[in-house]
């Protein structure tokens, strides 16, 4: 237990079993849980964490306010615990409060200064707080599993395309012949007012390849996770491949927890974590799906640290043919964080002049700069400086 916390709460229950409340180690402990996951801003709050867990009797409460005055001198209810003046800024939860003197003083209440001594009351943070800058690598599967409420509210938003559907419009590009002669009808066949349309808009498609080699095994599971979590908008079709292409699309797509679905997408997938033929699998791809409509005009994402036993021009090649009917393709490589990351290694460095945009990913933090880049409605090939998050979108030693 904080030294801090410990403090308040041994001085308020002393306090209370003295004023005849019978505090015992237990009921304590409870309000000590309480002080440290509620984080009691102010008085009022304070009061209500010992109200809930240091009272079993309505003819108690009496008795808890005129000792809560008495212990937290300084502090008055209904009020924030310590009150400025106007422009002053404001106190975080972590804040000091009053404590009464032991010395048994009489001083006034509002009459603090002197005497009184700060008791931090601490404060702890949720666990995706705790979690999100540690590398996925790092995370147990507990731990992932605790990050599924955080990536929910991440939002993967592809950009707009306009679509073959029409809405009217009033200053549309062009004109509705149809419903001109509609409307005409009711004007004696003639069409005094021509009436325009303008083409729907919706979002491009998301199509993912997530490298699950032994290598990428860690990342490959929380990418998956996020995109059972967070793709409910974006509508992704989602592949997985080591030494073979996998579709998992319909695996993602059931209901469920996201541990149930992992466990699924492992069932699917053969070669989980084994190893890695980027080339191969990346044709396949272009063959069967990327090439019949699949990609064409959709945001490609290929998460994967580069790692492939086949020819970089093999690579190069399927990744050329690819940038051709993808609208943008981002590369996801967790290696990419580190600062004296280069793309040394042959699968990676063929396939980024075909990139627009390269992000690390590695952790919970630096999943915004992937939701930027997919977002992101411009196209770019062969650019990378580094980002916020340990993301890059220029590699040194090639050219921008």
């Amino acid at each position: 237990m904080d030294p801090g916390l410990a403090e308040v709460v041994a001085a308020l229950g002393a306090a209370l079993r003295e004023a005849g409340i019978p505090v015992g180690p237990d009921r304590a402990g409870r309000f000590a849980r309480a002080v440290t996951v509620l984080a009691p801003a102010t008085a009022p709050e304070l009061r209500n964490c010992a109200l809930a867990t240091l009272v079993a009797d309505p003819e108690q409460i009496a008795v808890l306010d005129a000792v809560f005055r008495e212990v937290f001198r300084g502090v008055a209810l209904g009020r924030p615990v310590a009150r400025g003046q106007r422009g002053d800024p404001p106190r975080t939860a972590a804040g000091p409060a009053r404590a009464a003197p032991r010395d048994g003083s009489t001083r006034p209440a509002g009459d603090a200064k002197g005497w009184a001594r700060d008791v931090t009351v601490p404060t702890t943070a949720s666990p995706a707080d705790r979690l999100a800058t540690r590398d996925f690598a790092a995370l147990t599967e507990a731990e992932l599993v605790l990050l599924a409420q955080a990536m929910r509210a991440i939002v993967l938003n592809t950009p707009l395309r306009p679509s073959r559907r029409r809405r009217p419009a009033r200053h549309g590009g062009r004109v509705d012949l149809r419903r001109t002669l509609a409307a005409g009808r009711r004007t004696g066949g003639y069409p005094l007012r021509l009436r325009r349309f303008a083409p729907r808009t919706r979002r491009r498609d998301l199509v993912v390849l997530c490298d699950i080699s032994g290598s990428m095994e860690p990342y490959a599971r929380a990418m998956l996770q996020l995109l059972y979590c967070a793709s409910r908008g974006a509508r992704a079709e989602v592949f997985t491949f080591a030494t073979r292409l996998t579709r998992l699309t319909p695996v993602l797509r059931r209901p469920g927890l996201p541990s149930d679905a992992l466990a699924r997408a492992g069932r699917t997938a053969p070669d989980w974590s084994g190893g890695t033929r980027i080339a191969a699998c990346l044709g396949e791809f272009n063959e069967r799906y990327g090439r019949r409509g699949m990609a064409r005009g959709a945001v490609v994402v290929i998460v994967s640290d580069g790692w492939d036993t086949g020819d970089p021009a093999l690579l190069a090649r399927h990744m050329a043919e690819l940038a051709r009917v993808a609208f943008r393709v981002v590369w996801v490589n967790p290696r990419t964080a580190s600062p004296r990351y280069r793309p040394l290694v042959g699968g990676m460095a063929a396939a980024l002049p075909y990139c627009d945009a390269v992000v690390s990913a590695h952790d919970l933090a630096a999943l915004d700069d992937l939701a930027a880049a997919l977002s992101t409605p411009g196209r770019r090939r062969a650019g990378v400086a580094r980002g916020t998050s340990g993301s890059v979108t220029s590699v040194p030693g090639l050219p921008s």
